[in-house]
């Protein structure tokens, strides 16, 4: 009996003492990326932040300080496909919003679907999916690792700002339609819209907002971080009579729903519709994790309109901060605090206006592409004997109609040196080279690998585009653009918060790439299936 018992013992103790408590996971995890969110903005205006919002996530979470993207073109669709799959353009063949289609010979937009149809308009801007994406997302990862348990939504005001992020097996993902001023879907996620996003859309939000107007959140003459209010540096995205603050919107309310975007009232619009989505979804309503995915885009639109050092950006920024803080408070009373995990991040940042610049007495420009499109084909007729040899020029590279050299005695290789030699005699750029050449060439490596990073065979041009520091692609004087391995398109904000998350920052130089591998560790879940980033270690607990 004794023996009978001392066995019994032996078994439940090595029974304890290899058995392991319960994978601990938060019930939510929210993705919040901020569309055009230079790194610097963080501090620029830290001491106009309050304390919960932007502060709340500095102080009380874990700031990568050196977050960079590792590719360029540094644009929307790359940078939110990036974030969530931990990948680059090379592998998850996001290669820019744009691009040419070889495989299919075809221009494509990042989410285009045309076996798709609207949900939610009659419009055609639903007829979007990832079919694109290549890869799985740490959304799709999720939803993996929890037999499809999981609740995936994505919501933006662009569609690939939630498309991109939500994934393939996304519960949902819904954007705006600014002809109807309805948040959409497509028959990809679903063949009707939800309810209560009908009764949402049904409230007209945007009428509301025009009626309020564009005033500053503070008085005017406290705006000591930017330039004077009304400058020729800006463009004018609600019309030439509308220059400077108060902007009087109210003539839209009823007509013109995609004003709304060129506003601080489109990271609102996004705000209430991504609170409903949680309370609708059940997001973090039980112990099997979710994931919320919340792209703001209208700082992508101002910062374009007005660049950087205007007033509009540091009050869409100040105004960002307080929705950040209604977000943090809304999820601490409908999830729970310590229950839930935030990050917070950015698809890419922004160059200061060329104009401004100069002004200053620093380098800088605008280069427009068309007449060097036009005349490059012209002379590329009269050299080689053939018409429309460059079929485009996108995310700053050259697309050969590459069809017109099958059969014919042209040869390809000549006519990229004769455009590499063309383009290089142009003011404001920097270095022009044959793609195929990149491995061999003299080339800063940083540039290198960027340019690796984000050459896909099928889907990018032949030959690359490098601009001069501070030169940017344009058609006028105002405005600004992103786009380049410079660190102000480059150097974005990674900053985590809530639960698994130690408080601190680190100066070393982390990637884009990395949050999902780092999702992907605190869940202890597989990384998306194209997945290069690195555990950012010292962030979690």
């Amino acid at each position: 009996m004794q023996n009978f018992l001392t066995i019994i013992l032996a078994i439940l103790f090595f029974s304890t003492s290899f058995s392991q408590a319960p994978v601990q996971r938060p019930k939510l995890i929210v993705g919040i990326v901020v569309d055009q969110m230079r790194w610097d903005y963080l501090y620029r205006f830290y001491e106009r932040y309050g304390d919960k919002g932007f502060k709340r996530l500095l102080n009380d979470g874990f700031s990568c300080e050196n977050t960079f993207i590792p590719y360029a073109p540094t644009v929307t669709a790359c940078g939110h496909a990036s974030i969530y799959t931990g990948s680059v353009p090379a592998i998850n063949g996001i290669t820019g919003n744009n691009w040419f289609d070889y495989e299919n010979y075809k221009p494509m937009y990042c989410t285009q679907d045309d076996s798709v149809q609207t949900v939610g308009s009659t419009t055609n801007a639903g007829a979007q999916s990832p079919k694109n994406l290549l890869t799985t997302t740490i959304g799709d990862e999720l939803m993996l690792a929890t037999n499809f348990k999981s609740k995936v939504v994505g919501v933006a005001i662009k569609d690939r700002g939630s498309i991109l992020p939500a994934g393939h097996s996304a519960t949902a993902a819904y954007w705006y339609d600014s002809k109807t001023g309805d948040f959409i879907t497509s028959t990809f996620y679903m063949n009707a819209l939800p309810t209560w996003v009908n009764d949402f859309n049904a409230k007209k939000y945007p009428d509301t907002y025009y009626k309020e107007g564009w005033k500053t959140l503070y008085p005017l003459n406290s705006y000591v971080h930017s330039t004077a209010d009304i400058n020729t540096f800006e463009n004018k995205p609600f019309g030439q009579d509308k220059v400077g603050f108060p902007y009087d919107l109210s003539k839209f309310a009823g007509n013109n729903y995609s004003a709304v975007t060129s506003t601080p009232y489109g990271n609102t619009l996004t705000s209430e519709m991504a609170k409903a989505a949680l309370v609708n979804e059940q997001l973090g309503a039980d112990d099997i994790t979710d994931m919320l995915a919340i792209s703001f885009s209208s700082p992508d639109y101002v910062g374009h309109a007005f660049g950087p050092n205007s007033v509009e950006a540091e009050d869409i920024f100040l105004r960002l901060d307080k929705e950040i803080a209604d977000l943090l408070d809304f999820f601490d009373t409908k999830v729970g605090k310590g229950q839930y995990t935030v990050f917070l991040s950015a698809d890419h940042g922004a160059a200061h206006v060329p104009a401004f610049v100069k002004s200053k007495r620093m380098p800088g420009g605008v280069i427009d592409p068309t007449p060097a499109f036009q005349e490059l084909n012209q002379l590329l007729k009269k050299e080689f004997g053939k018409a429309d040899l460059v079929l485009d020029m996108i995310n700053y590279q050259v697309n050969l109609n590459t069809r017109l050299f099958d059969g014919s005695k042209i040869n390809i290789k000549a006519v990229k040196t004769y455009i590499v030699n063309y383009l290089s005699t142009m003011p404001g750029i920097d270095r022009v080279f044959d793609l195929d050449d990149v491995q061999t060439i003299p080339l800063n490596e940083t540039i290198r690998k960027m340019v690796n990073n984000g050459y896909s065979h099928n889907r990018s041009g032949q030959v690359q585009v490098i601009f001069k520091p501070q030169f940017i692609e344009g058609f006028g004087a105002g405005g600004t653009t992103h786009g380049l391995w410079n660190p102000y398109d480059a150097h974005i904000p990674l900053v985590w918060y809530g639960a698994g998350i130690k408080k601190g920052l680190t100066n070393r130089e982390t990637y884009m790439t990395d949050i999902a591998a780092t999702l992907a560790a605190m869940l202890k879940i597989q990384m998306p299936s194209g997945c290069i980033g690195t555990v950012i270690s010292e962030a979690i607990q």
